[in-house]
């Protein structure tokens, strides 16, 4: 486990939402990033987590590709980064750092309305 400051956390998110390449980035709208400690007992409920899961990052929202032309007036879709799993699955402030870097991307992935086997195909290697 590695642990830093909250504004310390808040600041390392916030270098990881400006390192969203700019083809992504610039295409985000009401969209807002929070920091919270822990995921809610509702959040957990809704993702089905086991009490020996938890949750790095959650995207809440509907995702760009189920929207509409129906779709305005609403308030922003959200992305949660949660700062006491990644720093428990964090050994260091460059593994924490690259811990937050990946769940930002993977967050923003499932904005963009990308599953979890795309966004791992993504994340590999070539």
């Amino acid at each position: 486990m590695f642990s830093v400051s909250e504004e310390e956390f808040r600041q390392i998110v916030a270098n990881a939402i400006d390192n969203i390449p700019e083809s992504y980035a610039k295409r985000i709208k009401n969209l807002a990033f929070v920091v919270e400690d822990e995921p809610t007992e509702d959040q957990r409920r809704r993702q089905n987590l086991t009490p020996y899961q938890t949750l790095l990052g959650l995207y809440e929202g509907v995702p760009l590709t189920k929207r509409n032309g129906n779709y305005n007036l609403v308030l922003p879709d959200k992305i949660t980064i949660f700062k006491r799993p990644i720093e428990n699955n964090s050994s260091s402030l460059e593994h924490l750092k690259a811990t937050v870097d990946k769940t930002v991307w993977h967050e923003v992935a499932h904005y963009y309305g990308l599953g979890h086997g795309r966004i791992h195909e993504l994340e590999q290697p070539k």
